[in-house]
């Protein structure tokens, strides 16, 4: 296969496109037709970031639009989720197991320094290495090398499959043939770094100096406040600001949001809050997006949790899965704007089935999920007044609402105490998480970081995965999402992929609940606000009016 600047997209990302479907009024074109004011400084919102802004330290939603924007990499994906060159120059390769890339001259980060092939290595050694504890090491174990590197008190911190040539060209060699491995070099984990971010790690992510099309503003990150970027006049990839910059501003609610947003406070919001649902088409006009996009949400049960290891334990997860009532909460909480989920992905992903063997552990059925748990119970007593319970962080639209209405449906259904454990940040809840100190279930959901099955699988249930959330293991799914890497084709990947979620389906390490739509409202003062394939406004292509 061969991958260069000739095409605007990547040879794969002809068999990976996404077909989104978008409603909504578009207001005027004032961005389109060259008019507008593009010194206007745009203002979204946001949560604060779980930890500094370092690349392959980013697997969170605050963090990691962000990243986006003050960092690009080999390649960016465009409004459909198809990838465009940014800094490859070329990404060549015979046998998918062997890449030879190279890098466009000239580029340079924001404090000088020129981005080199060792930008890449380097940022990709330092965030596989375990002596780093970079939370996206995960997505490099695919390079040669990376067991060495990433093993409990490894010592050697390179990867013997990335060798430089030259200053614009290096070489990556798999473990195993991937054949979509070029898809996923548009994500935050492989975005290249200056020496500064290996000198002094927590200083860059304070104040880091990146390639992309905007950097951060002087004093920009006001921490639980706000952070402020502007445009990086040095930039000369695809994603050239037609803005003065963005500044997103921290919120501990949608709520509050919501109100700005009609106050004309705030001109881009990305999540109703489900207090606005019923209305919000109403309040903003044409001035609003419902879409779908590659993103799910789910409830981690994890796996180290006593009373849920074993047969006993499995039964109690298919238990609970079927005493909820999705459709029901989509109904009354959301107001019809999700979909209840079938499998672990997402159906704007191509490969997506819903009838695949074992999802109608998805369905809601009260008796046979009455009958699982009371046949969970002879096996292995529930303790005696124990609650079931689920974590969440409570400053995330609608979050304490259906999870409220979902413990009810599973107190109800199965005889038991079920409740919310609230807590207040989203910040708070993933460091909870993280530290694997749950003590029963938490919320969790994905955002697609690439347009692949296989990215909704691998970093969420592969056995030490960096967002493995519920530390699940299991050999037989490690060996199944290894042989749809090294399929020869995307479409006997995908077959490959969809068995391995069968594995998953009878394991249940998360309950699947439901596929996102982004339900996103902007102001009267900005025009040609987008909404991409993963959920994200394309903030580089809005201006003021």
């Amino acid at each position: 296969m061969r991958y260069n600047r000739t095409s605007k997209a990547l040879v794969l990302s002809a068999a990976l496109a996404l077909t989104l479907t978008a409603c909504g009024g578009g207001g005027d074109n004032a961005g389109e037709n060259g008019g507008g004011d593009k010194s206007k400084i745009i203002t979204a919102n946001s949560t604060e970031p779980q930890n500094g802004l370092l690349p392959a330290n980013t697997n969170e939603v605050g963090g990691g639009r962000v990243m986006d924007l003050l960092f690009t990499g080999l390649v960016s994906y465009d409004l459909d989720g198809k990838p465009v060159n940014e800094l490859a120059e070329s990404i060549e390769t015979e046998d998918a197991q062997k890449y030879t890339i190279k890098i466009k001259s000239g580029a340079k980060f924001t404090n000088g320094d020129p981005i080199t092939a060792n930008s890449f290595v380097d940022a990709w050694n330092f965030g596989a290495a375990a002596k780093n504890a970079q939370l996206n090491s995960y997505f490099f174990e695919s390079i040669k090398g990376f067991d060495k590197v990433s093993a409990e008190g490894a010592t050697e911190d390179t990867m013997e499959g990335l060798k430089v040539v030259d200053d614009q060209t290096f070489t990556v060699e798999l473990s195993r043939a991937e054949s979509d491995f070029p898809l996923r070099l548009g994500y935050t984990a492989f975005y290249p770094l200056p020496q500064a971010a290996f000198d002094d790690p927590k200083a860059f992510g304070e104040m880091p100096a990146g390639n992309g099309p905007y950097k951060l503003a002087e004093g920009g990150w006001k921490h639980n406040v706000s952070i402020e970027l502007v445009p990086n006049e040095d930039y000369a990839g695809p994603r050239e600001p037609v803005n003065g910059g963005v500044t997103f501003k921290i919120y501990s609610n949608f709520d509050a949001a919501y109100q700005d947003l009609l106050a004309e406070n705030l001109d881009v919001l990305d999540q109703i809050p489900p207090s606005a649902l019923q209305n919000y088409k109403g309040d903003l006009g044409d001035r609003w997006v419902n879409q779908a996009y590659a993103g799910n949400a789910t409830m981690t049960i994890p796996s180290y949790l006593p009373e849920f290891k074993g047969e006993a334990g499995q039964m109690r997860r298919q238990a609970i899965s079927m005493a909820i009532d999705r459709q029901q909460i989509i109904d009354n909480i959301f107001f019809g704007g999700k979909e209840v989920a079938k499998e672990f992905t997402s159906p704007v992903l191509d490969g997506y089935s819903d009838s695949l063997e074992g999802n109608d552990v998805l369905s809601f059925d009260a008796a046979k999920a009455k009958e699982l748990w009371d046949k969970a119970d002879k096996m292995d007593k529930w303790p005696e007044g124990k609650a079931f319970t689920i974590t969440s962080n409570i400053d995330g639209a609608g979050n304490k609402e259906y999870i409220t209405a979902m413990a009810n449906q599973i107190s109800n259904t199965l005889g038991i105490k079920a409740e919310l454990n609230p807590i207040p940040t989203f910040k708070e809840m993933r460091t909870l998480v993280g530290d694997k100190k749950l003590t029963g279930a938490s919320r969790a959901g994905w955002q697609a970081d690439y347009p692949s099955l296989y990215n909704f699988l691998g970093p969420l249930y592969g056995t030490g995965a960096g967002s493995n959330d519920g530390d699940y293991s299991n050999p037989e799914l490690d060996k199944k999402l290894a042989e749809g890497l090294s399929a020869t084709s995307v479409d006997e990947g995908n077959k490959l992929f969809n068995e391995a979620q069968e594995i998953l389906l009878k394991d249940l390490p998360v309950v699947p609940l439901w596929y996102q739509a982004v339900q996103g409202g902007w102001s009267q003062n900005v025009s040609d606000v987008k909404f991409g394939w993963n959920g994200v406004p394309v903030y580089n292509t809005i201006v003021g009016k």
